[in-house]
């Protein structure tokens, strides 16, 4: 559907966009094919160093509309410049390598208005990068048991590597006035992690989010992608929103239970990414002092860490004897 540019739209598709240019076709066209809403879509462009403002700019401006930063400002601030200039009832943010099918907008948003809530979310499909299309990542079942998702549940399904179901990867659309008259935007600060801020943020301030079970958004997994690629500053960054959100937000007694786990899991996964960066740059025995200094978190990642970490000191010690 072409977007409404004569009165406020339906939903306002923010799409930031860094060296996207072999990908950011089918994220606008996926767009473009809503069904049963009226849109405007938002291009975002972060400084890109390859062609994707080029390919952003060759769509009319009545069908994207494009914003080119002078500097990079990573995937939030990229979003934030994206929310600014949007003018829809919802925000609906769309990864310039992902899709979305299309009739995904329209079910979420009558959704969330039958249960006057201000948050929405649906299932996703994983499409591999050798374009094979895996299974739909939450099993829909366990989504409509959800029916809506509370702040302990978000956060309880963000327990790094503990979690049965990530909800991290969940892609809501958020009502836009709820946004704005609570002044939400993405943590710039945070290159990974800032989509769970947000989301948990707004929840926190009291906005119910509610749950479409069926498949509306396309997944596309992308090696090399910084969501797939953790690093110990990553997680330290992480460690830091989480106590900024502990001091803003006021949580029940669930919520915080899961804080708590979600909070002993980053020690663990920053102690987990310490040790593997120790072994590939050959030193086991900073591993090992990382291993010692919480043991916990070699029990957690499970045996073959610690096999491998076992292996790697006996090999020292036989390169030290000689």
């Amino acid at each position: 559907m072409q977007p409404d540019v004569s009165s406020v739209p339906d939903v306002s598709f923010v799409i930031a966009a860094y060296n996207a240019e072999a990908t950011l076709d089918r994220a606008v066209a996926s767009a473009i094919a809503q069904k049963g809403v009226s849109l405007e879509i938002i291009v975002v462009d972060d400084k890109s160093r390859d062609a994707t403002l080029d390919v952003a700019r060759a769509y009319p401006e009545h069908v994207v509309r494009v914003v080119a930063l002078e500097e990079n400002r990573g995937p939030g601030g990229a979003r934030n410049a994206g929310l600014d200039a949007a003018r829809g009832r919802w925000i609906a943010v769309l990864d310039a390598d992902d899709a979305v099918f299309p009739g995904r907008v329209a079910a979420m948003i009558g959704r969330a208005e039958k249960a006057g809530a201000e948050v929405a979310v649906d299932n996703l499909q994983v499409v591999r990068e050798d374009g094979v299309v895996e299974d739909a990542m939450f099993p829909r079942r366990y989504l409509e048991g959800l029916r809506e998702i509370s702040l302990a549940t978000y956060i309880a399904g963000n327990v790094v590597f503990e979690s049965e179901f990530n909800l991290g990867y969940l892609k809501p659309i958020f009502l836009r006035r709820f946004l704005d008259e609570n002044r939400l935007r993405y943590d710039e600060k945070l290159r990974i992690g800032e989509d769970y801020i947000l989301f948990a943020e707004a929840l926190a301030m009291g906005g119910r989010c509610v749950v479409e079970p069926d498949i509306g958004y396309a997944y596309h997994i992308r090696g090399g992608s910084i969501s797939r690629v953790l690093e110990p500053h990553h997680v330290e960054s992480m460690r830091v929103a989480d106590a900024k959100f502990a001091q803003t937000h006021r949580m029940d007694e669930a919520a915080q239970a899961a804080f708590a786990r979600r909070g002993r899991s980053l020690r663990k996964a920053a102690s987990f990414l310490a040790m593997v960066q120790h072994i590939k740059a050959r030193s086991p025995l900073k591993a090992i002092r990382t291993a010692l200094s919480d043991p916990a978190a070699v029990r957690h990642m499970g045996m073959p860490i610690a096999v491998r970490l076992r292996r790697v000191a006996a090999q020292f010690a036989v390169g030290a004897g000689r």
